[in-house]
């Protein structure tokens, strides 16, 4: 059975999906520094980031690019 939250990203624009990126990115900064500084209390949150944010980079490799230019 496929992963519902590939098949969701997977309907996404390419532009959808790199706003969803940056927003991961952005937590996964703010996690970090959370952690250094022992305020982390949800430990999982970071390898769930992670995960999303590799997700994400896949689905946008097998989207075709579409530039203007081509």
């Amino acid at each position: 059975m496929p992963n519902k939250i590939a098949q969701d990203l997977r309907t996404k624009t390419r532009d959808q999906l790199k706003d969803q990126l940056l927003q991961l990115r952005k937590e996964a900064f703010n996690l970090r520094f959370q952690k250094a500084g022992g305020q982390l209390e949800n430990t999982s949150r970071v390898r769930q980031v992670r995960r999303e944010i590799a997700k994400i980079k896949t689905v946008m490799g097998e989207k075709p690019k579409t530039d203007a230019a081509a």
